[in-house]
């Protein structure tokens, strides 16, 4: 593809450009700038915080920021496959295998999860703007491959291992 665009007649490859543009730069700066914060903040202060939680709440805490963890390094890979493809490093066509190693599912509202409301405003915060960067990475990523299949699964293997932990600590789903 020449500076100006593709030869006339071919179609322009969005992932190639999108790679390239402003708008991925700031989504990775962002994105990277999140997993680094998130990173020191469950490390030092977020550990200092959890000890001091009541029991459930602090089975809630580390099931949310093993969640946490994975979701920003599902957005970490997505953003490095990406930036390889803006580099020259990697042809937009191998990212998209690449990127299918990483699949990006439908968003899942946090606010619906036990305990939430009980955690560190902090890690609140940090999982309610992880949601928001995840979201946007997912409508990109559809935009960059909608032949992908997307449809939601029926189960839930962090939400049945929580339902493991509870039981092994003898707790009900609601907490009692």
């Amino acid at each position: 593809m020449g500076k100006d665009g593709p030869p006339p007649g071919e179609p322009v490859q969005f992932g190639e450009r999108f790679a390239g543009s402003e708008l991925f730069n700031q989504v990775f700066q962002e994105g990277m700038a999140l997993v680094e914060e998130t990173a020191h903040y469950l490390d030092g202060a977020g550990r200092e915080q959890s000890r001091r939680l009541a029991r459930s709440t602090a089975l809630a805490y580390a099931t949310e920021s093993m969640r946490l963890t994975t979701r920003l390094m599902q957005i970490a890979s997505w953003l490095l496959i990406h930036r390889a493809v803006a580099d020259g490093e990697m042809p937009a066509s191998e990212a998209y295998s690449e990127a299918s190693r990483v699949p990006l599912k439908a968003p899942v509202p946090h606010r619906d999860r036990p305990f939430v409301e009980e955690l560190p405003q902090t890690l609140r915060d940090l999982m309610s703007r992880t949601d928001r960067i995840y979201s946007r990475l997912y409508r990109i990523d559809l935009m960059l491959d909608p032949a992908k299949d997307r449809a939601p699964t029926a189960t839930n293997a962090v939400g049945d291992q929580i339902d493991q932990l509870r039981a092994a600590f003898g707790e009900s789903k609601d907490g009692e």
